[in-house]
């Protein structure tokens, strides 16, 4: 599965997360490529399958995944409203293909395309999880479950005052310089 599209540093304060009376639920999430006509395009990212990552002033705070059954949009709502999660801004990595405009001209995402489902759940997953280890957010609420390495080993990194101590247990004798 190929990233479609993807947003970088986006601002959880542009986003109208509660609209009023009658538009409960329908709320959009709205990237621009282009600033003049013909070139510009305007999308909903609301039902975008993926990966995302959340920041606040410090960094990365949390990774996640998007799958087709919420969407990124319903994914950043419900984190809006948790307060253990202490983010500002987010970026986006989308598995979904591009569909038609509808009648106000903002491309809508193709239903079809781009279901997490529809790749291995154990590489999505394993992408998660190599974001979460490299960014560093599992000690600011992601659970890295030891499953997602399942087929992997994990190394540590041997550090110079242990250099010697590792190469005589493991062969009795000293290491070459």
């Amino acid at each position: 599965m190929q990233i479609q599209s993807y947003g970088l540093f986006w601002s959880w304060y542009e986003i109208d997360w509660h609209p009023g009376r009658g538009n409960k639920h329908k709320f959009e999430l709205l990237g621009n490529i282009g600033e003049r006509r013909p070139s510009i395009r305007v999308a909903d990212f609301r039902k975008q399958t993926g990966i995302y990552i959340l920041y606040n002033e410090y960094g990365p705070t949390y990774v996640g995944k998007a799958e087709s059954s919420e969407g990124l949009g319903a994914r950043l709502r419900q984190h809006s409203t948790d307060p253990k999660k202490d983010w500002d801004r987010f970026s986006w990595f989308g598995f979904r293909s591009f569909g038609q405009p509808d009648n106000r001209g903002i491309i809508q995402l193709n239903e079809n395309s781009g279901d997490v489902s529809s790749v291995s759940s154990t590489t999505i997953s394993n992408v998660e999880a190599l974001l979460i280890n490299v960014l560093g957010t599992h000690r600011s609420g992601n659970n890295i479950k030891p499953e997602y390495f399942a087929q992997a080993e994990h190394w540590s990194q041997i550090s110079w005052a242990d250099r010697d101590w590792f190469f005589e247990k493991i062969s009795g004798d000293q290491p070459q310089s």
